[in-house]
């Protein structure tokens, strides 16, 4: 990371010590071995991230099967924090199940989530974070338009499968319209691989630089 800009896909995420409405917690290091989603909303009270945050209570399981921890954060205080979850809870009938980081500003303006167009509050963004600590996909979304929880799932399943099998994601893997669930052979990085490419996928390439194969 260079000096005065905020953190970048393959950097690490920066050590912090931040207080959540589930206590302090030490950032990268309490979460060792473990998928992070940091993610951050305008403001506690507000429609949009109230319906963010149902969704992402709602499908914590799934987090949980691949291995992810869910981080909120907004700079408000953190019994804002704990009085809107229990506003969710009593309201709509959803325990919020994961921490909720109390910014001052600091934490927000280190990870780049103030836009000035956006006035004082962060923008809707998304830090998918691996179990080395490093940073493997960065989102922004504007203040007026909601995330799809379902999308950063999908990214972080097409993530671990990629790093386990040394491979590439198609468009909306695993529902790509041309190739469904398959994926991705990285190209060729010589003559002698281009040249053999098409022969060792000769069912499965369009080109030397465009072969795929099944799921493993």
């Amino acid at each position: 990371m260079t000096e005065n800009s905020f953190p970048l896909i393959g950097d690490n995420l920066p050590e912090m010590k931040v207080q959540t409405t589930m206590g302090e917690k030490n950032l990268p290091v309490d979460y060792k071995g473990k998928w992070i989603v940091l993610f951050s909303h305008p403001a506690d009270f507000t429609p949009v991230c109230t319906t963010e945050f149902y969704s992402f209570a709602k499908k914590k399981e799934e987090f949980d099967k691949i291995n992810t921890e869910l981080l909120g954060l907004s700079m408000d205080q953190v019994f804002s924090h704990i009085k809107w979850a229990e506003w969710i809870k009593d309201n709509l009938d959803q325990e919020i199940n994961f921490p909720i980081i109390a910014d001052h500003g600091q934490i927000a303006t280190k990870l780049g989530m103030l836009h000035p167009s956006k006035g004082t509050n962060t923008v809707r963004a998304v830090f998918i974070i691996d179990p080395k600590g490093i940073i493997r996909l960065i989102m922004y979304y504007p203040q007026e338009i909601g995330r799809n929880v379902d999308e950063i799932i999908r990214s972080i399943k097409a993530l671990q499968y990629a790093d386990k099998h040394n491979v590439a994601m198609p468009e909306n893997w695993p529902n790509h319209p041309l190739l469904k669930d398959k994926v991705i052979v990285p190209p060729a990085k010589d003559v002698q691989t281009a040249e053999k490419r098409k022969e060792e996928y000769k069912d499965s390439c369009y080109d030397w630089w465009l072969c795929y194969k099944d799921m493993e």
